[in-house]
């Protein structure tokens, strides 16, 4: 088992999903773990498919984490927001001490095609899926780079590569998140800093279940949010889908010592397809 003893990290989206998934395993490998996600005040926009978790949530998503040893820090974070993750990431050092792992796994999507999509939620989703990464990289960044040790894994998506019909925002945001990975990688890679894309193809979550709910509404065929669910798992090669637990498997290794020689690479998790 990969020991991360002494190692603080940040997740962001950590509150469900593969970030809670992530936080899970990084806090069961030893690492204290800060998390963040976006508590959704009342009258938030909900157009998109992203789960908003409720201020209720925070001493659950907490309290799960510490019961594997690990010191917590789990709070309201909106990476849309300049100065909020600033702080989120000043509190979360603060409290679990300087970042050495960045697990950026905040993200949203729609289901909207391109002649139909809005700026606001094309801005959204963006400003969510890459920008929100880019804000949280620049906080922990430059500790990293002082202390020679850091590591970054980005969560993107198969939609980084291949393209997904009426989907324009989400497919944009996770093939920038992949240059803006290259990039990052290439700036620590002189100071013991990786940064490494996972790409995972359709991950059971509550994200991809609102997703998929979002199809079936739109197409109007009568079929239900479960049954497209079966139909997207028979399509793929393994007859299933992923698992969040999958991911942060992987996640976890990239963090660790023995990964210091991975680095600007987009590992894909298919199970053997590429939608």
């Amino acid at each position: 088992m990969t020991n991360l003893s002494g190692r603080s990290a940040i997740v962001t989206g950590g509150f469900s999903g593969m970030g809670f998934a992530i936080a899970t395993a990084l806090a069961e490998a030893g690492a204290n773990v800060a998390v963040g996600s976006y508590i959704a005040p009342a009258g938030t926009d909900k157009s998109d498919a992203a789960y908003y978790p409720g201020v209720d949530e925070i001493e659950r998503v907490r309290s799960a984490l510490a019961a594997h040893g690990a010191r917590v820090h789990a709070a309201h974070l909106d990476v849309r927001d300049s100065d909020v993750t600033t702080r989120f990431v000043a509190d979360a050092v603060a409290a679990i001490g300087p970042a050495d792992i960045l697990v950026n796994a905040a993200g949203t999507t729609a289901e909207q095609p391109v002649c139909g999509h809005s700026d606001a939620l094309w801005d959204k989703i963006v400003d969510t899926n890459l920008t929100g990464a880019f804000r949280a990289t620049r906080a922990v960044l430059p500790g990293m780079i002082e202390r020679g040790w850091g590591r970054i894994v980005n969560i993107g998506s198969t939609a980084a590569s291949v393209g997904w019909k009426d989907n324009p925002a989400y497919c944009a945001s996770k093939a920038g998140l992949l240059g803006l990975t290259r990039c990052v990688a290439l700036e620590g890679a002189a100071h013991g800093v990786t940064c490494v894309m996972i790409s995972p193809t359709w991950v059971e979550t509550e994200l991809m279940r609102r997703n998929v709910t979002q199809v079936v509404e739109r197409e109007g065929k009568g079929r239900t949010a479960e049954e497209a669910m079966a139909e997207i798992a028979r399509g793929n090669p393994q007859q299933r889908m992923l698992q969040p637990q999958e991911i942060a498997a992987l996640a976890v290794f990239l963090c660790s010592d023995l990964a210091k020689g991975i680095t600007m690479e987009n590992i894909q998790i298919t199970g053997g397809a590429l939608w």
